[in-house]
């Protein structure tokens, strides 16, 4: 398979490493150097293209796969507000998108753990909840795509929590610590905290390694499909 990579930085090159190894071809790596000059023409030489950014050039890239018709695999988060937009524009010109916050496996099976979690804690009012996601220096959201994803399931389950804030918290907010330090991969953590006792769930992340080989493996999953497919209908 042809893969272009839209984004070529530390995930770009975890990306790259294992697409090579599973036997696919690089044909476009796209980085700062060329983000705003690479053609439709060079998009085309992809079978599907892989996503891994910035929030600020996301959207475009999206767009320049519909138009080229070649199935796209977004792994970068911020852009969540324009989904609608990209919803439709990928139901208009018959495109492919895999999005997802977290391609690791083991992030998935967390999200099955909190949601059920959650429903479970709901009858509890004297749980308080709260959470916190430590990133790496260079990551550029705040809070992460996958925190979101964990906070908007918490808000799902538990009545008492209206929504969600990393400056306020208030008691039916639910606060979200969010820490960028180092050269850390990703830790989530979800703790509900009572007078008498805590309950806490985590997943850290000790390397890349798995957001990229979740990342090639969607994108075996989309190649020739259209319409829009995330960590569910592949797990």
């Amino acid at each position: 398979m042809n893969i272009a990579l839209l984004g070529y930085g530390k995930m770009g090159k975890e990306i790259e490493s294992i697409a090579l190894q599973r036997g696919h071809t690089i044909v476009l790596k796209v980085d700062e150097t060329n983000a705003s000059t690479f053609t439709n023409d060079e998009l085309k030489k992809a079978d599907v293209a892989v996503e891994f950014s910035t929030p600020h050039t996301v959207i475009s890239n999206i767009k320049k796969c519909f138009d080229a018709q070649v199935p796209i695999v977004v792994g970068t988060t911020g852009w969540y507000d324009s989904f609608t937009e990209i919803e439709k524009e990928c139901q208009q010109k018959n495109g492919g998108l895999f999005h997802a916050t977290n391609f690791s496996l083991g992030v998935n099976l967390f999200f099955k753990v909190n949601s059920y979690l959650a429903e479970l804690m709901n009858k509890y009012d004297s749980y308080n909840v709260e959470m916190e996601e430590i990133h790496h220096i260079h990551k550029l959201d705040k809070p992460s795509g996958t925190a979101i994803s964990l906070a908007n399931q918490v808000l799902e389950k538990i009545e008492r929590k209206k929504n969600w804030s990393i400056t306020d918290n208030n008691s039916d907010t639910l606060f979200i610590k969010d820490v960028r330090e180092g050269e850390v991969p990703g830790t989530h953590i979800i703790k509900y905290t009572s007078a008498v006792d805590d309950i806490e769930i985590m997943h850290k992340a000790h390397n890349r390694k798995g957001f990229a080989l979740g990342a090639v493996i969607a994108a075996e999953y989309i190649k020739g499909k259209k319409g829009i497919f995330t960590m569910n209908d592949l797990i």
